[in-house]
């Protein structure tokens, strides 16, 4: 057993064995007890086996029913979520379009304007960003976007610096252009689904789109330009560049140049009318679950979709939809039972809503250093974050947001994240070491919080969400 094992199993055998003592905290119920220990066992587990996250979430949202702190029905009911039916719609929406030439297209025609190697970094980054929008997962843009990596990395074959720059750019602006959108990670499904269930407060498309979009390319462009500076030297950012359409063809299935298949017209009015749906829901208030749904119904159709509906479900990472339908079950738990309210009840009441934004920030941030899946941080930090908003009188929306933004910091190891896990062991090119990341990390982390930070005390409030009720 190692040290990590051992010191995790201790410390929740510990806290359950506190917990059983009724004399103990007199103020807990039954069902807090339960919760607690539950929660406490399922987060030592995450730390510190090497068990599968979602093995974990799915006997923990069982001990809780079987328990009778939750019914059976809130349990099987986070799978009808609609987010969880938006989550598996946005997957096959991302099917047909991986199946069509678009991606590469795109690439193309951004990269291809490149001419000096800032601007290659940052035309790489908005492209990046914009796939947030085609593609649901963090990982599945990785391996989308691995093929133009490559294609950029034999051009760049003789400025070795500039390619291990490109290989640490692609996995941090994936992972922080994530905000963008609701369906960005499955991390910010789960708090919108903890916030709705603790406060009745729901953020919907729409909504993330204006608060996260911003964010999101401030952070992305900030990151490249980080990365450019701590990568690189000034000579190896003095060569121009020149990107031609050719060298992307040559690691592309599909042509990236000429005439548009009918396959790809269709496919991108079909992506452009959801995004465009999405975009206006306050207007025609169709959900976008429901928007979602009819896109891959089309996206499927054998007269005008470009993938087989089982093919395309085959892409669907039911694993984490089962991790975060059973995470929402236990944020159910932990706000229903009182648990949450009465972790965070002694806390100081008068705290300054800068400072408990700060510290929500802080501990986000650093979180990816205990809890590697981010789905699972934002499952252990939102219920405990917005109990702790409320009784602080700091908007409960402004802090979860917070929270989730800055838990998308995850770079600090090849391990933290699918990624960063991906692109650093690319065979034939050279590649990122664990003392590049550490370096970025050092610059970046504190970065990113602090741009987390002046969003949610400065320009959020600015577009509806301010930071104390």
């Amino acid at each position: 057993m190692n040290l990590r094992l051992a010191a995790a199993l201790c410390a929740a055998l510990s806290l359950c064995a506190v917990l059983a003592v009724p004399a103990n905290f007199p103020a807990l119920g039954g069902d807090a007890r339960l919760t607690l220990a539950v929660f406490a066992l399922a987060t030592c587990a995450w730390i510190g086996t090497p068990i599968d996250d979602t093995y974990i979430a799915l006997g923990a949202g069982l001990a809780l029913t079987a328990t009778g702190v939750i019914s059976s029905d809130t349990l099987f009911g986070t799978l009808g979520e609609d987010t969880v039916w938006l989550l598996i719609c946005a997957f096959v929406l991302a099917a047909a379009v991986a199946r069509t030439g678009l991606a590469g297209r795109a690439a193309a025609f951004l990269v291809g304007g490149a001419r000096t190697v800032r601007q290659l970094v940052h035309l790489t980054t908005a492209a990046l960003v914009v796939t947030a929008f085609a593609m649901p997962a963090t990982s599945g843009r990785a391996a989308l976007a691995l093929p133009v990596f490559l294609a950029l990395a034999k051009v760049l074959a003789d400025r070795k610096r500039l390619v291990v720059m490109l290989a640490l750019l692609f996995p941090t602006v994936i992972l922080l252009s994530a905000v963008a959108t609701l369906i960005g990670a499955g991390a910010h499904l789960i708090t919108v689904s903890v916030l709705w269930e603790a406060t009745g407060d729901r953020i919907g498309f729409t909504q993330w789109l204006l608060l996260g979009l911003p964010l999101a390319v401030a952070s992305s462009h900030l990151a490249a330009e980080t990365v450019l500076l701590t990568t690189t030297r000034r000579a190896d950012r003095a060569g121009p560049v020149r990107i031609t359409a050719e060298e992307i063809q040559r690691h592309s299935e599909s042509p990236v140049t000429g005439p548009w298949t009918q396959a790809e017209k269709r496919c991108a009015l079909l992506l452009a009318t959801v995004v465009a749906l999405w975009c206006s829901e306050p207007l025609h208030r169709v959900s976008p679950a429901v928007v979602a749904l009819i896109g891959a119904v089309v996206a499927s159709s054998p007269a005008l979709g470009t993938v087989r509906l089982k093919d395309a479900l085959k892409t669907v990472p039911w694993s984490l939809l089962l991790f975060m339908a059973a995470t929402m079950a236990m944020g159910v738990a932990l706000a229903d039972s009182g648990a949450a309210g009465w972790l965070v009840s002694g806390l100081p009441a008068d705290v300054a809503p800068a400072v408990f934004l700060g510290v929500v920030v802080a501990v986000s941030t650093a979180a990816h250093l205990v809890l590697q899946s981010r789905s699972a941080r934002s499952s252990v930090l939102v219920p405990l974050v917005i109990a702790a908003a409320v009784g602080a009188g700091v908007n409960p929306v402004a802090a979860a947001l917070a929270s989730t933004a800055a838990a998308g910091f995850c770079h600090t190891l090849p391990a933290s994240a699918k990624p960063v896990t991906l692109f650093s062991d690319v065979p034939g090119v050279p590649t990122y070491t664990p003392r590049d990341l550490l370096r970025l990390s050092a610059v970046l982390a504190p970065l990113t919080a602090l741009l987390v930070l002046f969003f949610a005390a400065a320009v959020w409030p600015l577009l509806g969400v301010p930071v104390t009720r």
